[in-house]
């Protein structure tokens, strides 16, 4: 095991990173807020805090955009801030694994490559892990035998499906929806509806609690602005609604894997068949999610423990065993 690594799953959302030397796992929101243009006012769950209240000097934004690093300045800070965290103040020369899509482009690739080297944390190695590679062996799945496996794995901006074998990926594809899809429907829902208002952070707190408010027969108490008075009002949004306006999004997740599904060679055809679906990713507990997946592929959906977490447990496994350390690479040359 190295003494010091850091495995980092760069999140739209949410930033992973595990420490080796602690073997703990850091999460936070992957922001950051600018004040005037110029100095840093916070990052991660704070910059979160102050998400759609801060006045118009502050800038808060995500750094990543539909899987990819979108802005890089404001990422390279944000890497360097956690780690400096992490290493509580004292920064030393470290390994560093970092977890990349598949289906982006070789250019894309590399900068998440180019972000480490150029955030001045001391790399002194930076291996890429595919990152559904890392996703499957963060659900328990011993990816370098030869059985088909397929992850879905449901991000905030992204949704990667990808059918692995041997170490590798054998088919992968990445499409632009995910859990800010889920809240945009929401919001344009009630929008329409009832003529409110209301915030991402409202929209993301009623797609979470979806199966509870199902199992206690509630509807979804908002706040929000009404768009006739401009007053803020309170009201009950019905389950069914929510239900109702997330089909659409969920069928484009379903065709996704049902595409990937006629191209599996029929041998892994046959893997996948026996041992069902691997669902994971941030906005993969959304209710229903799972049953439409099942009911439309009548495949078993096995449903990730530690959604969030799953990729950064994979890289720890890379990091902490050896017979799994083969599945990191460099990327001089973009080769193993």
């Amino acid at each position: 095991m190295a003494a010091n690594a850091f495995g980092i799953d760069l999140g739209t959302s949410n930033i992973k990173i595990y420490s080796a030397a602690d073997d703990n796992i850091m999460i936070e929101k992957n922001m950051i807020a600018i004040q005037n243009k110029r100095s840093i006012f916070a990052y991660g769950d704070s910059a979160y805090e102050m998400y759609e209240k801060a006045p118009g000097n502050i800038r808060i934004s995500y750094p990543l955009c539909n899987g990819v690093i979108a802005d890089i300045k404001n990422m390279e800070t944000l890497i360097r801030f956690f780690i400096t965290d992490i290493s509580k103040g004292n920064v030393k020369p470290a390994d560093y694994y970092i977890a990349v899509p598949t289906d982006v482009t070789e250019v894309e690739k590399r900068a998440f490559f180019d972000l480490i080297s150029d955030a001045n944390v001391k790399a002194k190695r930076i291996l890429i892990v595919e990152k559904a590679v890392a996703d499957g062996l963060g659900l328990n799945i011993d990816v370098k035998n030869s059985q088909g496996v397929l992850v879905v794995n449901v991000g905030y901006d992204t949704t990667e499906v990808s059918i692995l074998s041997l170490g590798g990926i054998v088919l992968s594809r990445l499409i632009k929806t995910g859990g800010l899809k889920f809240d945009e429907a929401i919001r344009s829902a009630v929008r329409k509806e009832y003529g409110l208002l209301i915030g991402g952070k409202t929209a993301e707190g009623i797609k979470k609690s979806l199966s509870e408010m199902e199992e206690a027969g509630t509807g979804a108490s908002v706040y929000g602005r009404d768009i006739v008075t401009g007053l803020p009002v309170e009201r009950e949004i019905p389950t069914d609604l929510v239900v109702s306006c997330l089909q659409e999004h969920f069928d484009t997740i379903i065709d996704c894997v049902k595409v990937i599904l006629e191209r599996t060679p029929p041998e892994l055809g046959a893997d996948i068949y026996r041992h069902g679906i691997y669902l994971t990713g941030g906005a993969s507990q959304v209710g229903h999610l799972a049953d439409k997946l099942k009911e439309n592929t009548g495949l078993k959906v096995n449903v990730s423990e530690n959604p969030v977490e799953s990729v950064v447990l994979g890289l720890s496994k890379i990091m902490n065993d050896d017979n799994y350390k083969s599945i990191a690479y460099t990327i001089e040359g973009m080769g193993r």
